[in-house]
């Protein structure tokens, strides 16, 4: 059964990528982007683990953390703060959260987080099931990090494995650099820049032998994968 992610997140373009990234690894995801509806959307979806963004529209993650501890004592609870100072990370612990992570994240930091909550508590620890999808004329086993075609199975890295899938999970879209630098690398420095120019490089070679599939660069904004 599915790890159920309870994500409040007011920033819908990042709350997207966030929230199709877990359930692409497996996990089940209700997500809420006004703080004053988050505590009635818990206690309706019963969920095994609550993410919270910390500054919210109507009601902060502090407050809502508050008022989950008071329905369920025990479930794992994660703060996403911009936040720095000190005082927030100790008025985090004190209302019950079991973590604390500072944005800008990249997934694999959420996940690993995720999954050391659950352990913490004695919950479902078991790795999200995989999920396969046809990209042209490949097959991209996302769990797996292979990208499959006719003649080879190609083994992608932690970091290929997730730029191709939030390129396909955007596909058409325009895609802006610095969020994808903030979300798999975890901030837009320049030395991470020049990584992604070369991990987007790399994409297409691995895409080449499908015409119908382009990485397209938007100059200044970031990028657009097209299939088909």
């Amino acid at each position: 059964m599915a790890t159920k992610v309870f994500y409040v997140e007011d920033e819908l373009f990042l709350g997207k990528i966030v929230k199709e990234s877990l359930e692409s690894r497996g996990f089940e995801v209700v997500m809420e982007s006004d703080g004053g509806k988050a505590t009635a959307l818990f206690k309706k979806t019963g969920p095994d683990i609550c993410v919270l963004d910390v500054m919210l529209p109507n009601k902060d993650g502090f407050t809502i953390a508050d008022e989950i501890r008071e329905i369920n004592r025990d479930i794992p609870i994660i703060f996403l703060t911009a936040k720095t100072q000190t005082e927030d990370v100790v008025k985090g612990f004190t209302l019950g959260g079991n973590d604390y992570i500072r944005k800008p994240f990249s997934m694999e930091e959420l996940i690993v987080r995720i999954q050391n909550a659950l352990r913490g508590k004695g919950g479902n620890t078991e790795k999200p099931t995989s999920d396969n999808v046809t990209i042209g004329k490949y097959n991209f086993q996302i769990n797996r990090q292979v990208l499959s075609s006719g003649k080879e199975d190609r083994k992608l890295s932690y970091r290929e494995s997730e730029l191709l899938k939030l390129l396909y999970q955007n596909r058409e879209k325009i895609i802006d650099r610095k969020d994808i630098l903030t979300l798999l690398w975890g901030n837009d420095s320049f030395f991470n820049s020049r990584n992604l120019d070369v991990y987007i490089t790399k994409l297409r070679s691995y895409l080449k032998e499908d015409p119908s599939l382009e990485i397209i660069t938007i100059k200044g904004i970031g990028y657009r994968f097209v299939s088909g």
